[in-house]
């Protein structure tokens, strides 16, 4: 081996480390710019299967991988944020937005009028102008189009050096060779395609490899159709490992995208043998980067338009290959284990998404804790003892959450975030504390209902009016605090406000009237301590309230 051919080696690793990278920037950048707005998409995949495939392919076509769009299927499904019907709308539009990145290689070939495409033409600006953007950039928003550009002409740089570096070799036998031989074997074609995506991780990266040898001239039409097939089985890899571990519909999940992808490349597979049989001059014929984009779009559009009526079956086939759980091994359905399910790492593919499942699970958490506080309200005022136990008990739960809830804060923390995001973040923080304080101060109305219970302590008729009036409004300051978090509602947080304010005054304008009663002798002393502590305790959980609601308004 000459130093020419060990230069061209390295030159064609180089090209390679760089458009990879320069495609995983470009997609980082990309997701920042499509923000929270992500995390609306799924609140509008009802049971609409057509808009489902709408959103897989543009939530792919942003984040440029339907392996990581998979994954995150996966995810969702196996937190029950998603069923198996809406997930393989999904996993069709991921096939058909992965198509994107194919178009972007090959715009160079598609004549003078995108010349501006060009690697030697247009990457050095674009990374000239995203590096200023990126290092000079004041604001958020700058900094992550430059982001964008730097990856973008990273990966015009690297296929550049790519191309380069093979086209010395593109006469030399052992391409053709190669080729014929792939062409011949359609099982063999479809085995390296598939081989080489699973380990790219990216069946987008794989067909960009392919896309530059097509570009020297040196890949066959029948070759590219059968290894263009088996990238696309390939890039299922990434979800059937992330499925491992996982429960049994996140592996239907997998298995569904698997399914799609391999039926497809059957039938075309199949197709395309009978037609290259007829014709062999067109099969032995080279092909080009954008006739495997035109390939590869058709396929996916055509493969979703074939199997889009049959998901109902897709489904079915995938229980067929896992089996129903045996009797007895249901999964808890308690609420720590629930939480446990929704916070899935694999989620993380998509920090947008991951961001809005953490606040969803903070607003979990908050309903629960103001259910715990409802209860505890309920056993003051009616002095039972077992509804104490029960606040106890919650109480644990309340504990468990914060400090699951805060370890995957902490991970999601770690990822590529936006300045909104980590704001975000960083609030969702916060607010799990303070619920969890609301959630000791439920606890002491609980011990004082349980002492009330034990030592036989009533109010007059007049104190307990006067506690129920502060445990409601109490009760809903804490309710609209959540709901403020839940939909991000200003109204909600004005109303917090008001009742955070009534209650400031009902706890200073009791404290005063309980302590004339006791002076009166209207109220026995004992009664007295408790009720002070009561509308105390109350106090403070609005006070909890109004930080929650804070968080809120702070990220408008």
């Amino acid at each position: 081996m000459s130093v020419n051919d060990i230069s061209s080696l390295f030159g064609f690793i180089g090209g390679l480390g760089m458009f990879l990278y320069g495609m995983n920037t470009m997609a980082d950048g990309m997701q920042k710019t499509a923000g929270s707005r992500m995390s609306q998409f799924l609140g509008m995949l009802t049971n609409n299967r057509f808009m489902a495939v709408l959103l897989g392919a543009l939530i792919t076509a942003i984040i440029q991988s339907s392996g990581a769009t998979t994954v995150m299927v996966v995810g969702f499904v196996s937190a029950g944020v998603l069923n198996l019907t809406q997930a393989v709308g999904v996993i069709m539009g991921a096939n058909i937005g992965t198509t994107i990145t194919a178009w972007i290689v090959s715009m160079n070939q598609l004549g003078d009028a995108f010349s501006i495409f060009q690697p030697s033409f247009s990457a050095p600006l674009l990374i000239g102008i995203g590096a200023i953007l990126l290092l000079f950039g004041k604001k958020q928003k700058m900094k992550t189009i430059g982001e964008i550009l730097v990856g973008l002409g990273m990966l015009f740089v690297g296929l550049d050096f790519m191309s380069g570096a093979i086209s010395p070799y593109t006469d030399a036998p052992v391409f053709s060779e190669a080729f014929r031989i792939l062409g011949r074997n359609p099982l063999l074609g479809m085995l390296i395609g598939a081989v080489v995506t699973a380990l790219l991780q990216s069946s987008s990266a794989s067909v960009g490899i392919l896309q530059t040898l097509a570009m020297n001239g040196v890949v066959t039409t029948n070759a590219a159709i059968f290894i263009t097939l088996g990238q696309n089985i390939g890039s299922c890899v990434t979800a059937l490992l992330s499925s491992i571990g996982g429960s049994r519909t996140a592996k239907r999940a997998a298995v569904i995208h698997l399914s799609f992808n391999v039926i497809g490349a059957v039938v075309f597979g199949i197709a395309a043998l009978i037609f290259f049989m007829a014709s062999p001059v067109l099969a032995a014929h080279n092909i080009t980067a954008v006739q495997i984009s035109i390939f590869h779009t058709i396929f996916n559009l055509t493969n979703t338009c074939l199997l889009f009526p049959f998901a109902k079956q897709l489904v079915n086939l995938s229980g067929f290959f896992i089996p129903e759980s045996r009797k007895g091994e249901e999964e808890s359905k308690d609420e720590e284990a629930e939480t446990m399910k929704h916070l899935d790492e694999r989620i993380f593919e998509s920090p947008a998404f991951a961001v809005e499942t953490a606040s969803m699970e903070v607003v979990h958490m908050g309903q629960i804790a103001m259910e715990n506080v409802k209860r505890a309200m309920d056993a003051v005022l009616t002095k039972n003892a077992d509804e104490a136990n029960a606040v106890y008990k919650t109480e644990k739960t309340i504990n468990n959450m914060e400090k699951m809830l805060t370890e995957y804060l902490v991970k999601i923390n770690n990822l590529s975030l936006t300045e909104e995001q980590k704001l975000v973040v960083n609030n969702l923080f916060y607010s799990i504390n303070d619920i969890e304080r609301v959630g000791d101060h439920a606890e002491n109305l609980a011990e004082q209902a349980e002492y009330m219970a034990r030592h036989d302590i009533s109010f007059s008729d007049t104190g307990a009016a006067d506690l129920d009036i502060i445990c409601q409004a109490a009760y809903k300051s804490f309710f609209h605090s959540i709901e403020a978090r839940r939909r991000g509602d200003m109204d909600d947080v004005r109303k917090v406000s008001q009742y955070e304010d009534q209650v400031d005054i009902l706890e200073e304008d009791l404290r005063e009237k309980h302590i004339e009663r006791l002076s009166t002798g209207e109220c026995n002393p004992s009664a007295g301590v408790v009720f002070l502590d009561l509308i105390s305790n109350l106090e403070r959980i609005s006070d909890h309230a109004y930080n929650l609601a804070g968080y809120v308004k702070n990220e408008m």
